[in-house]
């Protein structure tokens, strides 16, 4: 049974998606507040969120992978998995528009490229399933995937969504706030890699992206292209030393999946004494959690990122109520 604060938070993200979709342009207060926001860097607080976590800068030095850990008694961070993915199309503007209102501040989406080079917003491999088109992405041009719709296929009030150019995410991500935990999906060459970065720091978001990928060899083009961008080696089942591994690849997280770590939690210690943090996908119930919380994982990439969120200060709160000290039949002891 789903806890009354994750219920309202679900609702609250579905209010929102639906009133986006209708045409409300902007979380910001007034107009005012867009157009200052507008005129910060990257590097500013988001006014519409928590400060980006800082995990290197545009000069070249090397990820503080500690930042990313999860301070003691801090909630869990939540990843929206393709933003919003249950209450909006996944991987769209509005999805993650979706994601930000529900409490997330971390979106993970996937990249990869159209057959011109131009990278592109989609976890599959073809446009088929997620858009009205039909093939490869990376047999489709720029041209032919911008008159797709990537909207309808989840709910009529989302028609004429786009499937998003990486460098559009981007942009959506430092004017309205929020960070990415951005997969590199599949084979890249190091001149694909090179294009990713190139979005990246162009839009100076190098201290607000990590990026992710099943692929060391698109792990390593990006360390040796941009040692300033924070790694994290996705697994679907841990390696033998979890911690030599990621000194190997010099990542920030280690991010292996919920089955995965489930075998052996302890690793989680291992990793943090060695710096690296510890990202678990994708994980959609409060049993699981709770488990993650205690074994001590940083954060956790979800379907429900409202849910978590609403869990999250559930927590919170009940941990600041002078009512955690009362009796079954008697008034808090203050």
């Amino acid at each position: 049974m789903r806890s009354p604060g994750a219920v309202v938070a679900s609702v609250l993200v579905a209010v929102v998606s639906l009133t986006w979709a209708a045409g409300a342009a902007s979380p910001y207060a007034s107009a005012a507040e867009h157009t200052r926001h507008r005129s910060n860097t990257s590097r500013d607080v988001p006014r519409v969120g928590p400060a980006p976590i800082a995990m290197g800068d545009a000069g070249g030095a090397t990820p503080r992978p500690s930042v990313w850990i999860r301070p003691d008694g801090a909630p869990l961070r939540v990843v929206a998995h393709r933003g919003a993915s249950l209450v909006a199309p996944e991987n769209t503007l509005v999805g993650d528009e979706a994601a930000r209102r529900g409490g997330a501040w971390w979106i993970e989406s996937d990249v990869q490229p159209s057959r011109d080079g131009v990278p592109h917003v989609l976890h599959d491999s073809t446009v088929d399933r997620t858009t009205d088109g039909r093939g490869a992405i990376r047999d489709l041009t720029a041209a032919e995937l911008r008159g797709l719709d990537a909207g309808s296929w989840f709910g009529a009030q989302y028609a004429g969504q786009h499937l998003p150019t990486l460098a559009a995410q981007l942009e959506d991500l430092s004017t309205r706030g929020g960070n990415l935990l951005l997969e590199i999906k599949g084979p890249h060459t190091r001149r694909q890699v090179a294009r990713i970065i190139t979005e990246i720091r162009s839009h100076r978001m190098t201290d607000r992206v990590l990026v992710q990928s099943f692929d060391v060899n698109a792990l390593r083009h990006t360390r040796e292209l941009a040692p300033e961008l924070a790694l994290g080696l996705l697994r679907g089942t841990l390696d033998a030393d979890p911690v030599a591994v990621s000194k190997e690849l010099s990542l920030t997280s280690y991010n292996p999946s919920d089955a995965a770590l489930a075998d052996r939690p302890a690793v989680v210690g291992d990793l943090h004494d060695a710096g690296v943090a510890v990202t678990v996908w994708t994980v959609d119930t409060a049993t699981r959690w709770r488990a993650l919380l205690a074994a001590g994982v940083d954060a956790v990439i979800t379907n429900r990122p409202a849910e978590l969120s609403g869990w999250n200060a559930a927590r919170l709160a009940a941990r600041a109520s002078p009512w955690r000290t009362a009796t079954r039949t008697g008034p808090p002891v203050l």
